[in-house]
């Protein structure tokens, strides 16, 4: 019983309770996907936010250096935007993270539909526009995915869901870089600005 109740015990950074603070860098990435798509992820009791029979998804890729997990990765994917007095939000379909911790928490005290996933990234060189995001299965279903145009520098990121001792490929992603120069290496970082936002508890 004993390895049962060490799974079971939350993650130092997280006893501490709200506020959790992350830090990286992330890629928010909108896309418009059909109303009658999204409302299959979206509860009934909750309105979507639509017009002309389409709704604002799309998708957040971060990659957390500090967080009360640790350093790990996270795939939000996001179905649409739901009315929710007073304001609206941003309705999460499926979270992938590659933290057993940061998984668990989502799941337990946010209400978040997370899964533990694999994030395999590699550089590579870009030779013309090629699609952001290759998917099957659920990204795919919504829609998600675009172009970007000719990068010299790009990060690949495939992203795998783990199910026990099983692995389904969901999707790759590429990843625009822009390279700085250091006294002795180039270093790769992802493009945009940094930003700071806070976030409402809340429970699905």
């Amino acid at each position: 019983m004993a390895p049962d109740k060490e799974k079971e015990t939350p993650c130092v950074g997280y006893r501490h309770g709200p506020p959790w603070v992350f830090k990286g860098s992330a890629l928010y990435q909108l896309h418009l996907v059909k109303a009658s798509t999204a409302r299959a992820f979206v509860p009934r009791d909750l309105r979507l936010v639509e017009a002309f029979g389409y709704t604002l998804g799309g998708m957040f890729l971060a990659r957390y250096h500090d967080s009360p997990a640790g350093a790990f990765d996270e795939l939000v994917v996001i179905a649409g935007i739901v009315w929710d007095p007073p304001t609206s939000c941003a309705w999460a379909a499926r979270v992938l993270v590659n933290s057993v911790e940061a998984c668990r928490h989502g799941r337990k005290e946010v209400g978040l539909p997370s899964h533990v996933a694999t994030f395999s990234k590699a550089e590579a060189s870009a030779l013309g526009s090629k699609p952001l995001v290759k998917s099957n299965g659920f990204l795919s279903v919504l829609g998600i995915g675009s172009t970007v145009p000719e990068q010299e520098n790009r990060r690949e990121i495939e992203i795998s869901e783990t199910k026990g001792s099983s692995t389904k490929h969901l999707c790759n992603i590429s990843m625009p870089l822009t390279v700085t120069t250091g006294s002795h290496n180039k270093h790769h970082k992802w493009m945009g600005p940094a930003i700071r936002m806070s976030l409402p508890s809340f429970r699905a």
